[in-house]
């Protein structure tokens, strides 16, 4: 299967947009793990979730299919990043206390990076899985959000993105233990950060690539109404996060 590149052409945009994840979800991987010699962190991209990950575990890998994302990747002393797609059986065998998949696994070959994942797991590793869907500020603000991801970018978003959209309850996960585990992320963004994230949707970045022009511009001034007289005033800004979690 080739190698599904939604982000290299807007890798940096991604790097400094995207919301990085709670400590709490880490805290709970932590708690699943018996061992923390290893982890795996699979479709890294920038290396939010490696870095994290190097906090209490010995070694991680951290791979990507995108040399661009490697290159933009958050360095630490005990990660080694290399570009490699999710279905390459590249690591050692029974190597891994966990691998982690963030905010990609609707991008993969799920059934061959499955057999990957249980070649690499030990035995009683954890693989975990999460995504986010679509944010909230409040309703005013959401109102005019929906018109750009469903309206206007609608029919740009490749059809992965609506697995996310289920948070992937649409994928079978061939684990004898399997459960879900949810969280919320929270930034507080002032207009112009809200905006920024907006850059780093690959469906946005397909609609300017192939119309030549930026689809912010068509609810700009509704956004602004929405978010009020201060565009430097901040809200806050939450995201719901679905952690799928196996254990070999």
């Amino acid at each position: 299967m080739p190698f599904n590149d939604h982000f290299s052409g807007h890798a940096q945009a991604y790097a400094d947009a995207r919301p990085s994840y709670p400590d709490e979800l880490f805290e709970f991987l932590n708690s699943q793990c018996e061992q923390h010699d290893l982890a795996w962190d699979c479709a890294t991209g920038n290396g939010q979730a490696a870095v994290s990950l190097a906090k209490t575990f010995k070694r991680v890998i951290a791979t990507d299919g995108s040399a661009q994302q490697v290159d933009q990747a958050q360095p630490a002393e005990n990660i080694e990043y290399r570009q490699m797609t999710a279905e390459q059986p590249l690591l050692e065998q029974n190597s891994c206390d966990l691998i982690t998949v963030a905010q990609a696994l609707h991008w993969f070959d799920t059934e061959s990076f499955f057999v990957n994942a249980k070649a690499c797991l030990k035995p009683g590793g954890v693989l975990a899985a999460w995504c986010y869907a679509v944010h909230q500020v409040n309703d005013p603000i959401d109102v005019v959000v929906e018109k750009l991801y469903e309206e206007i970018l609608g029919d740009y978003w490749p059809p992965e993105r609506r697995l996310v959209e289920r948070h992937y309850r649409d994928i079978n996960f061939p684990f004898e233990t399997c459960f879900e585990q949810n969280f919320v992320m929270t930034r507080e963004w002032n207009l112009q950060q809200l905006c920024g994230y907006f850059t780093s949707w690959s469906a946005l970045q397909r609609y300017r690539k192939k119309n030549g022009s930026d689809p912010l511009e068509l609810i700009m001034e509704e956004l602004r109404r929405a978010w009020g007289l201060d565009p430097e005033k901040t809200q806050t800004v939450t995201w719901p996060l679905t952690v799928k979690l196996a254990r070999l």
